[in-house]
């Protein structure tokens, strides 16, 4: 599988945004919007998805795949696949902070830390659906690098589109994220521009 080797700061630097959108507590120096000459249209098409894909840590084909369930869709495209993206397992038990970052919510969900609904699903890109239970499985519950990873994400918001429960490692979708439940700077139709040409 395709990795991207460079410092995840630098690559924010890079994109325009904040290490914390990605989980991490460091910070930049230089104003992420700061850029050394002028972009292009499509150069700024282009680095909006690259941000989104960076963010989500999806690869080129299955962003696409996610933009095509996108347009497929009723309502507005660009926050379809808004939507998809925070849809993802990786994503949930990010945002419900059971990871510290969506890497490591990817590797708990690989590694088959996680259930929903009461089954084991080691499909990082596995899309949620409204009512469903995210948990921590049973014989996981007491590893040490969980409970350290829970402790450390003790004050995390929780969107208001999940909820938690923290001492049973439990949480549930509510309902599907709205637009307003993203938490960083995105022109997602530039997005939909840059796929519709």
């Amino acid at each position: 599988m395709a990795r991207n080797m460079q410092p995840i700061v630098k690559r924010c630097k890079t994109l325009g945004i904040e290490p914390s959108v990605m989980g991490y507590d460091k910070s930049t120096n230089r104003n992420p919007k700061q850029s050394r000459k002028k972009q292009s249209e499509y150069g700024i098409q282009l680095n909006e998805k690259q941000k989104v894909k960076f963010i989500y840590g999806v690869l080129e084909k299955q962003f696409r795949k996610y933009y095509v369930m996108a347009t497929k869709q009723s309502g507005i495209t660009g926050q379809n696949l808004l939507q998809i993206l925070e849809s993802r397992l990786d994503n949930v038990v990010f945002r419900l902070g059971l990871a510290n970052t969506r890497k490591e919510a990817r590797q708990l969900v690989n590694h088959g830390h996680i259930l929903v609904n009461g089954s084991k699903v080691d499909i990082p890109s596995y899309l949620v659906k409204a009512g469903d239970v995210i948990a921590i499985r049973e014989k996981s519950k007491s590893s040490a690098r969980i409970k350290e990873i829970v402790e450390a994400n003790e004050k995390r918001i929780i969107p208001k589109w999940l909820s938690m429960d923290k001492n049973k490692l439990e949480g549930r979708v509510l309902q599907l994220s709205d637009r307003e439940d993203i938490d960083y700077d995105v022109e997602e139709h530039l997005i939909v521009e840059l796929y519709s040409k």
